[in-house]
């Protein structure tokens, strides 16, 4: 799950919004300081400050991100087909953030907007046993829910009490606030979210879903937090895409997050714990037909990252540890078990402090009742013909460094090695070659 931070203009119920004239003559005569000519090196977007009008907009409250990513993997060794392809997946991204306050003298408020454009394969097809029932991770994130425009992000934020509280309303991808993590894995087991990789129904960006999220900030680093979210399939529907009306809904899910962010020593660290359940009808696997369901879906998971070393004095620069895990509901649950850990360092030269390198490895466990069911099908007359795999577990593990070339283009070579791709022991370890293009116009 890749997630820029892109936004777009507001419009609201066909009406636009207008600026008011503060803001406008704001943007009139804004200084320019931070001017940063087209294709600059140390401009954070390619096309610059559109001659300054960049810094003025968002001097009066309106900031634009347009940003493109861009995913190569190449099969060297292994897989189920054992073919040295290359594919190549990419998602753009624009959106807008309004600062209600500045725009509308609205108080602690704020707006948020973004449409994203996923296009591009996967070699995971090439490296997954076709017939297997549950799938394991992908060795390209930004690859998935079809090649279509869809409105990823589409909510209004009013915090309370100096920021002591704050409620969060409109279209929203789970992983915007529960389970995050800072991550520049390409492989989708490093990214945020883990419980939207993993859990039943529970739909990750680009995919959004009408929810709201209440959040505390019990203290300076305590937070708590908790969401209301619809389970509809027809977001999942490349038909639509844009349309934020549709009839049907299988349930409501509810996840619930207690946070720690403590700085110790001037380096960050974030600790996440969180549950979620919900009351949709998923399959039940186990020693019987497809055709069984269950209602009841729920897990838990962690999220822990703290830095630990600094740099010629600079908190900004230095070694990171990371932990992540999931544990998720045995009867419904595809993957039961999952566990990640890695580091990642921030400037490793003194020459090249923006870089960043990183190495991770990921566990991930198909459950029991799976291959009960498998058992189950391969003993009927057509499991005879065509049989299941049996599944058991996947392993994967990505080495990364991070050139960031400009302020606006970086590029992110990487090595995968995933251990019985799709969790089938049958098929080959397999080595992938991966590079990111990061991009913001």
């Amino acid at each position: 799950m890749r997630v820029p931070f892109a936004r777009e203009r507001l419009q609201a119920g066909g009406r636009r919004w207008r600026l008011p004239l503060a803001a406008v003559a704001l943007m009139a005569g804004a200084p320019a300081a931070q001017a940063y000519s087209a294709f600059a090196a140390d401009s954070p977007h390619m096309f610059g400050d559109w001659g300054g009008q960049r810094t003025a907009l968002e001097a009066a409250g309106v900031s634009f991100d347009f940003d493109y990513v861009g995913e190569a993997a190449t099969i060297l060794d292994g897989g189920y087909r054992d073919s040295h392809v290359t594919k190549y997946a990419d998602q753009f991204a624009l959106g807008a953030h309004l600062d209600l306050e500045r725009l509308l003298s609205i108080p602690d408020a704020e707006f948020q907007v973004t449409l994203t454009n996923r296009n591009g394969h996967s070699v995971n097809d090439r490296l997954s046993d076709p017939g297997a029932t549950v799938g394991g991770s992908s060795v390209q994130e930004v690859q998935g829910r079809g090649p279509v425009t869809r409105l990823t992000q589409l909510w209004y934020r009013q915090r309370f009490f100096d920021d002591a509280l704050s409620i969060k309303l409109g279209r929203i991808p789970f992983g915007d606030d529960f389970a995050t993590i800072d991550s520049h894995f390409q492989n989708l087991a490093f990214g945020g979210a883990q419980p939207g990789n993993w859990g039943n129904d529970i739909y990750n960006w680009p995919i959004s879903q009408w929810a709201a999220v209440v959040r505390a900030n019990l203290a300076a680093d305590w937070y708590v937090q908790a969401g209301v979210f619809n389970l509809n399939d027809s977001n999942l529907d490349n038909g639509h895409g844009l349309d934020l009306h549709h009839s049907g809904t299988q349930g409501t899910m509810y996840p619930i997050e207690l946070g720690f962010t403590p700085t110790v020593d001037g380096m960050a660290g974030s600790y996440k714990l969180g549950f979620y359940t919900h009351d949709v009808d998923n399959r039940a696997y186990g020693d019987g037909p497809a055709t069984r369901t269950s209602d009841t879906n729920n897990g838990l998971y962690y999220v822990a990252q703290q830095r630990v070393t600094t740099r010629g004095g600079d908190a900004k620069r230095g070694l990171t540890l990371f932990s992540m895990g999931n544990v998720n509901h045995g009867d419904t649950a595809g993957i039961d078990r999952y566990l990640s850990v890695g580091a990642t360092y921030q400037g490793p030269f003194d020459a090249r402090p923006q870089d960043d390198a990183g190495i991770g490895l990921a566990y991930l466990h198909v459950n029991d009742d799976v291959n009960d069911y498998i058992d189950y099908y391969n003993a009927t007359p057509a499991g005879s013909l065509t049989p299941l795999p049996r599944q058991g577990h996947e392993y994967d593990a990505e080495l990364y460094y991070s050139v960031n070339l400009t302020g606006y283009l970086s590029l992110r070579p990487n090595l995968q090695y995933v251990v019985s791709p799709s969790a089938v022991d049958s098929v080959d370890n397999a080595w992938v070659l991966g590079t990111t293009v990061q991009v913001s116009f």
